[in-house]
């Protein structure tokens, strides 16, 4: 075995592999978490012994929890829970007592001791909303009721994991373990002083420095890299972590109208740097600690598979949800989250656990993910198969299931118009006489600021961007119209609208008839050659629209 020491070639080689374990993860339809774990333990001192974790590669992986961190409280949408209501936080609280309950006797039972027992506990609690959003995009089932409800309250578990490294946070710097001692006291303060800054600068300051940033995307993306980092760096010198202030940093510009496209042009960068993290975690696994330990965490990974599905249809049943709907919501918490990991790696570095029991909880992760996987992408099938012992989890009378599913989401347009040029705005404007609720999207902030004064429906966003494509509410859309002076974002629009599984018909207008081709192979039923007039286009598409 030889130890590569310069750390360039470092990172080229976790790269290289990366990419060719993440093929072989896609190949079998598997998280690339997985993979990345599986390149740390190769190319770690269990195995290859070529790579050995650093100061560098440390540091990375820090960068890439506090930019998780930070989407998740930039894409904190408590909508999503008050539109669920009670089965949001019914399920997501009462499925986290149920696993942490039985998971800590669970591991009393097998001999670990009492605050091992407590991070397993915690550590089993929490499923992966990453993974979950992922796999539910994939199958179209973001907008369905299951979709909702789930994503609701994952949400709600994202909130408590939040809580959780506060606690643990302040835990570990009480004088005395396991007491509220001085130390805690001023954790607390610090933590009330941070939010009250914060909430200041979210009132008076942060809204406007953004409006003016975002004439450049390159200047709105560095500023929120830095908006995230040093509150994060800012949190854990008052005491209570790196993690809580870059997710207090995110919250504090959800409630800006660029939340959407700073949150989908993170999430490269976010998987880029969170893929040292797993690296980092994989090369410090002792595999054969961790081999002695299999059964106890093969015990612990089919009381998540098997319990939390079960306990999350046993809330909704009582709730007055049918069998389905509470075993497809069921599934998506049949497996633990990349923050047990992070969890995990706190209780290490703060002292509490050893890394055994970090193995631990990376192997039940390994196993639970995996299989989780495969759960949700056959989750039909396996339904049919289970269904007549599922009956136990359905009332007679399921009143609330009609509700819900009626109810949907709130927030449906009839159109949606990329480009708030003078075509856009005419079309726009012509739609909204005729009746249609119309949303409005452009790059440039004082377009957008323009709109709004008019009475337009207007967001800020970039129709080049998949992610903020795939957050935009077009289960209900009839028409998507591409207003833009540029070909090549009409044409990477379509692709995206085509990859997404965009259901409705769409638009484009173009300044010659040769970029035709490249447009409609991706299904866009009208093409407005940029000589029209806006009017005549207008009145074009309703036609087409009551055919």
């Amino acid at each position: 075995m030889f130890e590569i020491d310069d750390i360039f070639s470092i990172i080229a080689l976790i790269l290289f592999i990366a990419s060719i374990l993440g093929m072989l993860a896609i190949k079998l339809k598997q998280p690339l978490i997985v993979s990345f774990i599986a390149v740390g333990i190769i190319l770690g001192p269990s195995s290859l012994g070529w790579v050995t974790v650093n100061d560098q590669l440390d540091l990375l992986a820090k960068l890439g929890i506090s930019l998780l961190l930070f989407i998740v409280g930039l894409k904190l949408d408590l909508h999503i829970i008050r539109t669920m209501g009670a089965v949001a936080l019914a399920t997501g609280i009462g499925q986290v007592l149920f696993t942490s309950l039985f998971g800590y006797l669970i591991a009393l039972l097998l001999n670990f001791d009492q605050l091992e027992a407590i991070y397993i506990a915690v550590a089993l609690t929490f499923s992966s909303t990453i993974i979950i959003v992922k796999l539910l995009s994939d199958k179209r089932e973001v907008d369905s009721l299951h979709g909702r409800i789930a994503i609701g309250f994952l949400i709600v578990q994202d909130l408590l994991v939040i809580v959780a490294m506060i606690v643990l946070n302040a835990l570990s710097g009480a004088k005395v373990p396991g007491t509220i001692g001085p130390n805690v006291l001023s954790i607390l303060f610090n933590g009330f002083i941070f939010v009250v800054i914060v909430g200041l600068l979210m009132r008076y300051l942060l809204t406007r420095l953004l409006n003016m940033l975002a004439q450049s995307k390159e200047l709105l993306l560095l500023f929120s890299i830095a908006w995230a980092v040093s509150l994060g760096a800012l949190g854990h010198y008052m005491g209570f972590s790196k993690e809580v202030g870059a997710f207090v940093a995110g919250v504090s510009l959800a409630s800006t109208p660029y939340r959407d496209v700073l949150g989908a042009r993170l999430v490269g960068l976010r998987d880029f740097l969170l893929l040292f993290f797993f690296v980092d975690l994989g090369a410090t696994l002792d595999l054969s600690a961790v081999a002695g330990q299999f059964s106890e965490a093969l015990l612990f990974s089919l009381f998540v598979l098997v319990g939390n599905p079960l306990i999350v249809m046993i809330i909704m049943g009582v709730m007055g949800y049918r069998k389905r709907t509470g075993f497809l919501a069921g599934l998506t918490v049949a497996q633990i989250s990349e923050f047990s990991l992070i969890l995990g790696a706190l209780g290490v570095s703060l002292g509490h656990i050893n890394a055994d029991i970090l193995g631990v909880i990376t192997l039940v992760g390994l196993i639970t993910i995996s299989a989780s996987t495969y759960m949700i992408l056959y989750s039909q099938g396996l339904y049919q198969k289970l269904l007549p012992l599922l009956g136990i989890f359905e009332k007679k009378r399921p009143n609330r299931e009609m509700l819900s599913s009626q109810q949907g989401t709130n927030e449906s347009f009839d159109i949606i118009v990329f480009g708030l040029g003078r075509f856009g705005r005419t079309l726009v404007n012509v739609f909204m006489f005729k009746g249609y609720s119309v949303l409005a999207v452009d790059f440039d902030p004082e377009a957008v600021r323009r709109a709004k004064l008019t009475g337009m429906e207007a967001r800020y966003g970039d129709a080049e961007d998949e992610e903020f494509i795939a957050m935009l509410p077009l289960q209900n859309t009839k028409w998507v119209i591409g207003a833009m002076h540029d070909k090549y974002i009409s044409q990477t629009l379509s692709q995206h609208l085509h990859e997404i599984g965009y259901s409705g018909k769409s638009a484009f207008t173009v300044h010659d008839k040769y970029n035709v081709e490249k447009i409609t192979r991706h299904g866009a039923v009208l093409i407005m050659v940029h000589e029209y007039a806006a009017q005549h286009a207008a009145q074009q598409l309703i036609k087409l629209d009551a055919m």
